[in-house]
């Protein structure tokens, strides 16, 4: 049996609401201009870091690891000395995200870069 493509009165019937294969094909084109925004971001940082001096670079990998220090060796310290209880364990956490949270805005204000004046041609 072959499905009819018309109507009874013999019009043709509207193609279906959702089409499977445009949807994909759109999220997929969704999901590509998403990617490339985020990489193009990327690159702009990086080109951006190029311009910048050896002590401003060192100066970021320092901070970097002496966060790293922070919350691996100090932090952890907190269970340790409490006895690793539960409540040892959310203070813990509690001052992980605290120390992170600050650290990433201290890490922004210091070596923020300005990707405004980089652009790529988009045709």
């Amino acid at each position: 049996m072959s499905e009819s493509t018309h109507a009874p009165d013999g019009e043709p019937e509207p193609p279906a609401f959702y089409d499977p294969r445009k949807e994909s094909e759109s999220s997929f084109w969704r999901l590509k201009k998403a990617a490339d925004a985020s990489r193009d971001n990327r690159l702009k940082r990086v080109m951006a870091q190029e311009e910048e001096s050896l002590l401003a670079t060192l100066g970021r990998v320092t901070y970097i690891s002496a966060c790293i220090l922070f919350d691996g060796l100090i932090l952890t310290e907190i269970p340790v000395r409490m006895g690793k209880t539960a409540f040892s364990w959310i203070i813990f956490l509690i001052l992980l995200w605290a120390a992170i949270r600050i650290q990433r805005r201290l890490y922004d204000n210091w070596f923020s870069v300005d990707i405004s004046q980089i652009d790529f041609d988009r045709h």
